[in-house]
């Protein structure tokens, strides 16, 4: 009896200490509009000095995310090897920079490169409501914000040739 009673207790305590453990991705797959404002309220209240960039999770579906990016400065240019990017302008303005060669490239993981910056590459001014996507192994940066820029980013993983 003794023995049942512990081993009760011990898959009590394994119950809830997995409980405990956040989801490695939670499947979210709806955000109403108040949700997003909400999210842009706290990547404005956790950004701390003058950092570039505070990101939020807006919906996830294995193996797909699609977050908010609350710029305030400019920051790093990147290249993702293995995903294209979508981005949706929430709101704001700024210069988007694709193409050319990443300045000061260093590797920030297995599939992703950062630089300072981009040499060459093609301008294209971006602002509330616009799309844009940009294909893998293509250099991308943001190379100067009007005020604020918010956006709706999704790395999309392309299938692989054959």
């Amino acid at each position: 009896m003794r023995a049942i009673g512990i081993s009760f207790a011990l898959t009590v305590f394994a119950i809830a200490a997995v409980a405990q453990q956040p989801a490695a991705q939670a499947m979210k797959t709806f955000a109403s509009s108040s949700d997003v404002a909400a999210l842009i309220a706290k990547a404005k209240s956790e950004r701390k000095g003058d950092a570039p960039l505070v990101a939020q999770r807006i919906l996830t579906l294995a193996p797909y995310s699609a977050n908010l990016e609350y710029r305030a400065a400019v920051g790093p240019a990147a290249v993702h090897e293995k995903e294209a990017e979508m981005f949706y302008v929430i709101d704001g303005s700024a210069t988007l920079v694709t193409g050319g060669k990443l300045v000061k490239e260093s590797r920030t993981n297995a599939e992703n490169l950062t630089g300072t910056g981009i040499e060459g590459g093609t301008p294209q001014s971006v602002a509330k409501g616009d799309f844009v996507i940009v294909p893998e192994n293509t250099p991308h940066w943001f190379s100067a914000i009007n005020g604020t820029l918010i956006l709706m980013s999704l790395h999309v993983p392309r299938p692989v040739a054959h």
